[in-house]
């Protein structure tokens, strides 16, 4: 499964941006699908995931209830809806796939793409 994040960019504090990650290979729709991101100077963190059915989604906790993570198997893509974006979310995005289950640990994931950058300014 090769990864390819877009839709980073940068925007205002309180604004609104989807990312977007489109996957390539044919067993896609039995991934699960996770969303890191990594700001400056601070380590990789989960931000989002989502079952290979959509069925189940998890989120963390400084995204809850602003973040929204959704797939289509059909167009092979998962997104990331980020809604009253702050400074704090400044970062590299990072999609991932999951082949067993879905999970908020790095050594979840079998396959990352590169990062997308997103920064917020205030």
């Amino acid at each position: 499964v090769q990864l390819q994040a877009c839709g980073g960019g940068l925007v205002q504090a309180g604004a609104s941006l989807r990312l977007s990650c489109v996957a390539s290979g044919r067993t896609f729709r039995t991934y699960a699908m996770g969303w890191f991101r990594q700001a400056p100077g601070k380590e990789r963190e989960f931000v989002a995931a989502i079952s290979w059915s959509g069925g189940t989604k998890d989120y963390a906790d400084s995204v809850q209830g602003r973040f929204t993570i959704s797939r289509d198997s059909a167009k092979n893509q998962v997104y990331l809806q980020m809604n009253s974006v702050k400074p704090e979310d400044t970062a590299v995005y990072y999609c991932a796939a999951a082949s067993r289950y879905l999970s908020s640990a790095e050594w979840g994931y079998d396959y990352w793409g590169q990062g997308t950058l997103v920064t917020v300014s205030s």
